[in-house]
This record gives C-alpha cells, sequence and structure tokens, in this order.
C-alpha cells in the first residue's frame, strides 16, 4: 500500500437544515447482507459507531446538529437495529472490516469515527486496521481499554442466558423490571442512572434471532471473568492522530478509571470527564456533547499516516505492558492517579 498524502484541512461545509428525509434509514447490500445506516449533511466525514445491543437511533437528536458541518454516517452494525442478523463473525474486527465497507460503497475514503461503548472498541479496532483512512478518533465510553465491566453483562455470556432474556419479555416481567429500575434511580445508585437506557436494549431485542446476534457480540468481546478484547497495548499507535475521550464519572458499564487509563496510554489525548454522567453522557448532556465534538473537529488536523511512521512505532514498542497485551487494575489505578495530579 502507497503512503498516503497528507491531507489538507476541509472547509467548513455550507450551513443547510437537515431534513426529515435524509435521518431515515437507507440500505445497502454488502457481501450478502444487508446494512442499514443513517446519513446526512454536508463536509467532512463523521462516523457515529453505537454500542452493544444499539442502533443509530441513539444519535438520533445529534445528527442534525452534527450534519450542519459534516457528512454524518450513523450505521447499524450487523446483528443490531434493522440490519440483517446473520450467524455470522461478530468480533471487533469483523466490525471494523463492516465499516470499512460500507464508507467505501458510500464513495467514502477517510473520516473521524466516533464510537460509544462496543462502537469505541471498533472505532479503535478500525483505527488500527486502516490509519489511512482515520482522521481522528472521538472514543464515548469505550470497551477495549480494560478487563473490568458490569457483572450483568458477564452474566449474559453464560450458558442459558438467552433464555434469561427471552424471560424478560413475559407478561409482568417488564413491570417488575421498571419497578427495580426505579428504585435503584431513587437510591441514586450508578446502575440507576444507565438502567433506563440499558433496559430499552433489551426491548430491542424482540426476538429469537435477535437475541443470538446479541449474545454472539457480546461474547466475542467479554466472558465470565470481563473484557476479553482489549486495545491498551496498542493504544501507543495513536500518536500523531487527535484522540478525544469522553466519558461520563458514574459509568456503571464501563468505569470512568479506564478513560483515565487510555488516556495515559494515547499520546497527546484529551480527556473530557461528565461530572453525573453514567454510560451514556451524550443522552445526559447533549449540548456539552455537541459542543465539545464540534470543537475537536474543527480545531484538529487530520491525521496524516505515513508507512515510515507507523513501522518507528511498532519498532519502538510501548513499554509497561503485560506479556498477554493487557494492563492490570493496578496499572488502571495508576494511571487514573496520574492522570487526575
Amino acid at each position: 500500500m502507497e503512503d498516503v498524502p497528507a491531507r489538507r484541512p476541509a472547509r467548513a461545509a455550507r450551513l443547510r437544515p437537515v431534513g426529515d428525509a435524509e435521518l431515515t434509514l437507507q440500505y445497502r447490500v454488502v457481501h450478502g447482507y444487508r446494512r442499514a445506516f443513517r446519513m446526512a449533511g454536508q463536509g467532512p466525514a463523521l462516523v457515529l459507531i453505537h454500542g452493544i445491543g444499539d442502533s443509530s437511533a441513539t444519535w438520533a437528536e445529534l445528527i442534525p446538529q452534527l450534519a450542519r458541518t459534516h457528512t454524518v454516517i450513523a450505521p447499524d452494525l450487523l446483528g443490531h437495529g434493522a440490519s440483517d442478523k446473520p450467524r455470522a463473525d461478530y468480533s471487533v474486527a469483523a466490525y471494523a472490516n463492516g465499516v470499512r465497507d460500507l464508507l467505501t460503497t458510500l464513495g467514502i475514503e477517510s473520516a473521524t469515527l466516533l464510537g460509544h461503548s462496543l462502537g469505541g472498541g471498533v472505532a479503535m479496532q478500525f483505527a488500527y486496521q486502516f490509519p489511512e483512512r482515520t482522521e481522528r478518533l472521538i472514543l464515548v465510553s469505550a470497551g477495549g481499554v480494560g478487563r473490568e465491566v458490569n457483572p450483568v453483562l458477564r452474566l449474559v455470556t453464560l450458558p442459558g442466558s438467552h433464555l434469561a432474556l427471552s424471560a424478560l419479555r413475559l407478561p409482568g416481567m417488564r413491570l417488575q423490571v421498571g419497578l427495580a429500575v426505579g428504585l435503584m434511580r431513587l437510591l441514586d445508585t450508578d446502575l440507576g442512572r444507565d438502567a433506563p437506557e440499558l433496559l430499552t436494549l433489551v426491548d430491542a431485542l424482540p426476538d429469537e434471532t435477535a437475541r443470538n446476534a446479541f449474545i454472539r457480540t457480546l461474547r466475542a468481546v467479554v466472558d465470565w471473568r470481563g473484557q476479553v478484547v482489549t486495545m491498551l497495548d496498542r493504544c501507543y499507535l495513536t500518536e500523531g492522530m487527535p484522540t478525544m475521550l469522553l466519558w461520563g464519572d458514574r459509568d456503571s458499564v464501563v468505569p470512568v478509571r479506564h478513560a483515565h487509563g487510555a488516556h495515559e496510554a494515547m499520546p497527546g489525548s484529551r480527556l473530557e470527564i461528565f461530572e453525573g454522567a453514567g454510560h451514556f453522557p451524550f443522552h445526559t448532556d447533549p449540548a456539552r456533547f455537541l459542543a465539545l465534538v464540534r470543537e475537536f473537529t474543527g480545531t484538529t488536523t487530520p491525521a496524516h499516516w505515513s508507512r515510515e511512521h507507523w513501522r518507528d512505532l511498532l519498532c519502538e514498542g510501548r513499554p509497561g505492558v503485560t506479556a498477554q497485551g493487557d494492563a492490570t487494575e493496578r496499572d488502571l489505578r495508576e494511571a487514573s492517579e496520574r492522570s487526575a495530579t
């Protein structure tokens, strides 16, 4: 592959309203599977990647604002939303390939990747596999930078979990779960802040096909001990790539200390903490979220990938990472303390 020439900073797009038609789902068939996505606006490309069990609908209120200055592409990942849900590869690497292939069919050569939760892991994997097509990274409560994850997700990876998910749709169960969620919110627990949105993810699994795809995706990144996939050992490769991390300080799914660990491991990265927010800071404070994304994309220059720089980074490596390519919980705590000071 030849080196990609330096990109010129994109000119600001002409402001214009976004019509409802642009926010409706569109479809492309890639490798025989139907891929759903939303696309709106004009200007530099900005790809919004949702989390596990979610869909592009999670960005619906933000897309019109972001589309004023960007071409926004928000896919439903395979196995999610309105996209097909085959018995297929649901690994993070496969998702990164799927995003690349969708962008290729849309004629988009490079983009800023904004990923939430699982989507953050997909965005990091995309940048690792296709650095020449990645302009910036914006990681929101991202998975893939530590082992720890909410125990509920670990339980769902165990055998028989599909029966438990099916039971949540039995008559009366929704009411009982709703009461439990209300109690957690009343007690002001971290899980209580995220529970309503996490519950909507369960509602988005109406049939066995959707539930099987969800479980396959989860098992590709989580097991009973926690997160399986980590990019922490490769975070040094983001040197020279504008990277911003956005996290809620009361995230019950991926603890905020993972944000500090990732910030420490990503040279030149920027960290923004949303006080009082859980796993969905873009829902809790959309105005601040939009302002940060606009400011970041408007004041940073797209990364320029070169073969020589990539080779130098790989040869130098990153000290302090375990042989298994993961950081211990102590490493994350120490990184968090260093970042806080």
